[in-house]
């Protein structure tokens, strides 16, 4: 199975290259995506992002706050090393999943 990443600045053609490739039969393992998706209500990943930064990390419906979190993490580099101590390894997990199940 041949792997490509695409990495690049904000407009740099990342999605435009994804949808190419898709279109030829290529499988897309998003790593934007599944960091969202690793943190949504209910998931370990979220419980251990409210355990590590406080319930004001959550809006009033349970989902993560981005912009209270975002003020948290930004502002002080040992807690936005904390947060992807907790994500990074969570989306690498997923990854993985998606990967192995790719035709």
């Amino acid at each position: 199975m041949l792997k490509v990443g695409l990495t690049g600045g904000i407009g740099a053609g990342k999605s435009e290259v994804s949808r190419l490739l898709v279109s030829h039969g290529a499988v897309l393992i998003d790593s934007d995506l599944i960091a969202r998706e690793v943190v949504e209500p209910g998931t370990p990943g979220l419980a251990a992002v409210v355990e590590e930064f406080g319930p004001d990390v959550l809006t009033a419906e349970g989902t993560l706050d981005r912009p209270a979190l975002g003020a948290l993490v930004f502002a002080d580099d040992g807690r936005r090393a904390a947060l992807n101590a907790i994500v990074h390894p969570l989306v690498g997990a997923r990854a993985a999943e998606l990967e192995r199940a790719a035709p």
